[in-house]
This record gives structure tokens, C-alpha cells and sequence, in this order.
């Protein structure tokens, strides 16, 4: 039996943050990680750049996590993104802001971030079990006995559970936290894929398996509802379609897909210019090239690999020469490039999701200090908490704020 104050399950970006800020308070804190190492799942974010945070005021953070926006609020407020950017600097790690806000340690490293967060689990004594996964926990008077999968059984009076979600299993985030939550009395509410490609009707689409879209915008329609986005970035997959501008609406789409079983996107190439501008320089293109093929015309409008789909799906022959191009066909080809056709189906499983949408009901977490509303002494941070922000470092930044929040109160609230 190994006895703490505190004991943290899960070494990510929340439960590292948890034990490094409740050990700064002088308690023995024991941190369980079921890899060999920290923050698996961190060494994969932004491409293995890891995008720390985002410059974006605390009130857009709250917007983009939708209806639990606001339960994030004290987290955000007691540590921020300027505190994060100061928390990895004191240790000789600055940090850059790229386009929109975007935070990114300076050597464009993941294993940057790890080695500062080892750094300060190291400085704080925390003691970090590897290989150790947590089965169950029980509440014996004041204390918590965490039942692991070896011989090793931990009590701690403080408990915080930060295992992450149910996304990228392969480093880890098999679920486990919610299933200890729901045995402790806790609600989960359903599990969903967040940040996650979609999957579309249209096989043509592993032709342009690869193919980046830059500068355009998507619009999405489920019945009587729609969605559109920011100009963006989009790139076709062999199964469909992905991208910052799909990933970051996708938690939408998949609810949408639990009632509809198709829905119906449109990508407007053409953003900057409304149909009218196209048709006039269409027709201006068709005076001076009108000998051309039509294929060859499109180049100058669209990506190489992406004409032959586009004509195909408008019944034109790409050899088809411009000048013998009919003003319907004309017509259509503007109408099409001012909302090119996809019918999704589906999306990728939560296995593969960057993020867990669902988690740990709100509801049962005090947001003042991350700890249950159900069972004293137990506390929560991280993914594991129902919410998901679209991608940008609002995600990690919710860790490390929640996994503070949770740690600084742990160790305040010790009898």
C-alpha cells in the first residue's frame, strides 16, 4: 500500500499540472500514468508541434466550448494563457503566437513541452508511477483506496482523476475515467467524436486523396438547420473529407448524423467573389482563350487533380473546347464553384477523434474548484470533463487551467 496526500490518475497536460501545482504546496503527491512515460497523447498535438494555447481573450475561449462555455470560467481566470506562456518560460521555454492566435513552443517540438513538465514533476518530488493502471476506487472514511492492475493499491485523502478522454486509444485514452466516474455516482453524458474527419457518400473522392483546399468555405444543411463556416483550409481523404475547417465543425455534424443519416455540405470555392464576378470573368476568359479546352481553362481556377471531378460531376467534356461552352453550362460551372456538392454520411470513430466530445457531466463538478458535487475529496480536469473546443489550443488550455484549478484546491482543502 502506498499512502499520499494527493494522487492524480492520468499524465497529461491536466494531471501533470495537477501534481505539479498541488506538490508546489508542499504535499506528497503520487501522479499513476499507465504509459511509460508522460503526456502521449501531448507528444501528437498540432502535429507534433503541440499547440500549447491560444492569444484569444477568456471570453472567446468560453464561446468556443458551446453550453459548458461557462463552467470553465473560474478555471480560465485563475490560470490563463499568459500564465502558461510564463509557466513554460520560467523553465527556458518561450513560446510563439502564430495565424489565429495559435501558441506553439519556439523549437516547433512537442518533446519540448514534456521535458519542461518533467522538469517540474522532478523540482516538486512528485512521485509518478508508470505502468499503472487504476481499476477502481473506493472511499474508506477520509481516505480513497485506488485499486490498480498489479499487486500495488494506493490511499490517498485527495483524489483527481485527469485520464483524458476515449480519442487516440493508442496513447493511452482508453476511457477509463469515465467508467470509475459513472461506478462513483457521476453522470456521463454520451461519448462522441470531436475534431474528427467526415466521411462522404461520393467514392470519387479517393481520386483527390490528398488534395488541399485553401481558401474556402463550408456550408452544411441538415433539415432546417445550417452551418457555415470561416474561410479556411479543407484536403480530401480517401474516405471523405477532413481539414481545420471540417475538424473544427465536425462535433456539430456528428450530432446532426445521430437524427439524419445524410447531410448535405456545399464548399464555395470561390469566397471572394460573388457570381456575378465570376460570370464576367468567365466571359472575358472565354473571349481570349475561347480555343482552348475547357480543361486547360480551368486551370487557371481550380487545382489540376480537382478538373477532371469538377467537369465529370457537371456531364462537360473536358476536351470540350470554351468557345462551345453553352451559357448553361457556363452557368453551371459558376453555380458550382460557389458550392460544390458532398453528401456526408458518417465520420471517422471516436478512436481516431483528436478530441472526446461528452465526458463527465458538468453538473456534478463544482466549477469553482473542479471537485464533485457527489463525493468530497474527488476531483476532475481535462478531457475527461463533458466539452470540447474547436482546435486552435483551447483544448490544452482547458487542461492545464482545469488541472491548476484542481490542483491548487486539492492541497488547500487537506484536513
Amino acid at each position: 500500500m502506498k499512502i499520499c496526500n494527493i494522487a492524480v490518475i492520468g499524465a497529461g497536460p491536466a494531471g501533470c499540472m495537477a501534481a505539479i501545482r498541488a506538490a508546489e504546496s508542499g504535499k506528497n503527491v503520487v501522479l499513476i500514468e499507465r504509459n511509460d512515460s508522460i503526456g502521449k497523447k501531448l507528444m501528437i498535438t498540432g502535429k507534433g508541434r503541440c499547440n500549447l494555447t491560444n492569444t484569444a481573450s477568456i471570453d472567446t475561449f468560453i464561446k468556443k466550448f458551446g453550453k459548458t462555455g461557462k463552467f470553465f470560467r473560474s478555471a480560465f481566470f485563475t490560470f490563463f494563457n499568459d500564465d502558461l506562456i510564463e509557466f513554460f518560460r520560467a523553465k527556458g521555454l518561450e513560446l510563439k503566437a502564430e495565424r489565429q492566435g495559435r501558441v506553439f513552443p519556439v523549437t516547433d517540438k512537442s518533446r519540448s513541452v514534456v521535458e519542461v513538465l518533467e522538469k517540474y514533476l522532478a523540482e516538486n518530488t512528485v512521485d509518478v508511477l508508470y505502468n499503472t493502471r487504476i481499476t477502481g476506487i473506493e472511499r474508506k472514511g477520509k481516505y480513497f483506496t485506488l485499486i490498480c492492475d498489479n499487486t500495488l493499491n494506493i490511499e490517498a485523502k485527495k483524489v483527481i482523476i485527469t485520464t483524458g478522454g476515449a480519442s487516440y486509444r493508442a496513447t493511452g485514452s482508453t476511457g477509463d475515467g469515465f467508467t470509475v466516474a459513472e461506478e462513483m455516482g457521476h453522470a456521463v453524458i454520451p461519448l462522441k467524436p470531436a475534431l474528427v474527419p467526415l466521411k462522404t457518400k461520393e467514392g470519387w473522392v479517393k481520386d483527390l486523396q490528398g488534395l488541399g483546399l485553401e481558401n474556402v468555405r463550408l456550408t452544411f444543411r441538415c433539415g432546417d438547420k445550417k452551418i457555415t463556416s470561416d474561410v479556411g483550409e479543407a484536403m480530401f481523404t480517401h474516405f471523405g473529407i477532413s481539414g481545420p475547417l471540417i475538424l473544427d465543425l465536425s462535433g456539430d455534424i456528428v450530432s446532426f448524423l445521430e437524427t439524419h443519416k445524410e447531410i448535405h455540405l456545399t464548399i464555395d470555392l470561390k469566397p471572394g467573389l460573388r457570381k456575378e464576378q465570376l460570370e464576367s470573368k468567365f466571359v472575358n476568359k472565354f473571349i481570349v482563350k475561347g480555343s482552348i479546352q475547357i480543361k486547360n481553362l480551368m486551370q487557371d481556377i481550380l487545382p489540376k487533380r480537382m478538373i477532371p471531378v469538377f467537369l465529370a460531376l457537371l456531364k462537360i467534356k473536358s476536351e470540350k473546347l470554351t468557345n462551345q461552352i453553352t451559357k448553361e453550362e457556363r452557368r453551371s460551372i459558376i453555380d458550382t464553384l460557389k458550392a460544390f456538392p458532398l453528401t456526408v454520411t458518417g465520420s471517422l470513430p471516436i478512436e481516431e477523434a483528436m478530441v472526446t466530445g461528452g465526458g463527465v457531466s458538468v453538473k456534478g463538478i463544482d466549477p469553482r474548484t473542479m471537485e464533485s458535487r457527489i463525493i468530497p475529496g474527488l476531483y476532475f480536469a481535462g478531457e475527461v470533463i463533458e466539452g470540447a473546443a474547436p482546435s486552435g489550443g483551447y483544448n490544452l488550455q482547458q487542461a492545464f487551467s482545469t488541472g491548476y484549478l484542481a490542483g491548487q484546491k486539492a492541497a488547500e482543502n487537506l484536513n
